[in-house]
């Protein structure tokens, strides 16, 4: 741990900056990070004091492969980005824990007392509380601290700013009280127990877990409990693509059902046999069932059912081709995922608003601009949000200019796809 500003002007002054690359890879990122970590260690200072600090760090993540696969047990390929959130911390002895987000008020919590609140349902506080009990409950040391914590994580943009706030509050368990031996997998877990249990959303683990273990992540959720995780090694950099993001501005307001059917219909699939998830059946008891699953069911649940079996497949054909080093195989691997997710899963706009497509026009438009250049796909949940596109590097900037032109500035970000999850940067 260090001085605020002995951090600070160390962090000016160039100490850090192989640190900086490793995480951020591009000299234009390590530039910007330079100044964002110098303002945060100095917002630190003034609100907190000259207490030595440590500084933390938790990516957003991607989903690359595995579009609404998780909360039937299948796997998924994820990716954690440069975009992260990070925290200056210093250690309380007083067992207080308090968190000021920049831009947000000061949230406090006390370590003695973390039983479940229901007034704190659906806030960053429950987060907080929730991730504290978590580690607790699963025999690791807990203790106060002060953070200041500021995100470039877009919130609502399928990039899991909720996940990373919450692997950061792990992290800083792990690093304060732990000496860094909360496993990634671990902090994971905790993360969804917060936002389970604590929180009030029932989400999955892909979120957490490509947020906390890092770089590109294949994990297989067969066994919830115990989900089987494989970090793959591969530079899209080196192979001349980018990672495109586009903020698509759709609105998220009254999406709720149409998220919620998605996992409903497929376990109305399973309940016809007696099961309560897609994964302990096979894609041929689906097929060879088809009739009575559509009378059963619906036409649409049998066709969400059917994607689920296929894009578990193109799971592993994607993992597969990235360790072994094939870009053109993975890439269209991407491409089928993606007409997967609009023609069977049915998630790239909501059935009650066919006049408002935001997706459906970024994916359109992302088309006829890239041709052989790149591949464009739905992100995240699907309905409104967000599109992510694989892109030359020499048709990046025409990419990017076509999106912000229908979007409006800034809508399409090009982003890294960084090695590590949440770390100890300092």
């Amino acid at each position: 741990m260090r001085n605020p500003d002995t951090l600070k002007n160390g962090i000016l002054n160039g100490e850090f900056d192989d640190r900086f690359k490793d995480i951020y890879i591009s000299d234009e990122e390590v530039s910007y990070e330079k100044s964002r970590y110098a303002e945060a260690v100095e917002a630190y200072r003034e609100v907190f004091g000259d207490g030595e600090v440590s500084i933390f760090s938790a990516p957003g993540r991607s989903e690359i492969s595995g579009n609404h696969t998780d909360h039937q047990h299948g796997s998924v390929l994820a990716a954690s980005i440069s975009d992260d959130a990070i925290a200056v911390t210093g250690i309380r002895n007083d067992g207080n824990v308090r968190v000021l987000s920049k831009g947000y008020d000061m949230i406090e919590a006390d370590i003695s007392d973390l039983e479940k609140l229901d007034d704190d349902e659906g806030t960053t506080r429950a987060l907080i509380r929730g991730v504290l009990a978590g580690a607790k409950e699963r025999g690791y040391r807990i203790g106060g601290f002060d953070a200041y914590i500021t995100s470039n994580v877009l919130g609502g943009s399928g990039l899991s700013s909720s996940a990373a706030f919450e692997t950061i509050i792990g992290s800083i368990l792990s690093g304060l009280y732990n000496d860094m031996k909360i496993s990634p997998i671990e902090i994971a877990i905790i993360g969804q127990y917060a936002e389970n249990v604590y929180f009030g959303k029932p989400c999955g683990l892909m979120d957490q877990m490509a947020c906390s273990v890092g770089s590109l992540c294949y994990i297989d959720f067969a066994d919830p409990e115990n989900p089987v995780v494989d970090r793959i090694e591969f530079d899209l950099d080196a192979h001349g693509y980018s990672l495109c993001i586009t903020d698509t501005k759709g609105s998220h307001a009254d999406l709720t059902d149409d998220y919620a059917a998605i996992p409903k219909e497929m376990k109305n699939v399973a309940a016809c046999f007696g099961k309560e998830y897609l994964n302990e059946l096979t894609e041929e008891d689906i097929l060879t069932n088809i009739s009575s699953l559509r009378e059963k069911t619906s036409d649409r649940a049998v066709l969400r059912a059917i994607h689920f079996y296929e894009e578990v497949k193109r799971v592993e054909e994607a993992r597969n081709a990235l360790k072994n080093d094939d870009l053109d195989s993975f890439l269209g691997v991407i491409r089928a995922s993606g007409n997967s997710s609009f023609k069977y899963l049915q998630n790239v706009y909501p059935n009650h608003d066919i006049n408002n497509q935001n997706v459906s026009i970024a994916l359109a438009v992302s088309d006829v601009n890239l041709k052989d250049n790149g591949v464009a796909r739905v992100h995240g949940g699907g309905f409104a949000g967000t599109i992510q596109a694989f892109v030359k590097h020499e048709a990046v900037e025409a990419y990017r200019k076509a999106m912000d032109s229908v979007f409006g500035e800034g809508s399409c970000k090009v982003l890294n796809i960084r090695k590590y999850g949440g770390i100890q940067v300092f």
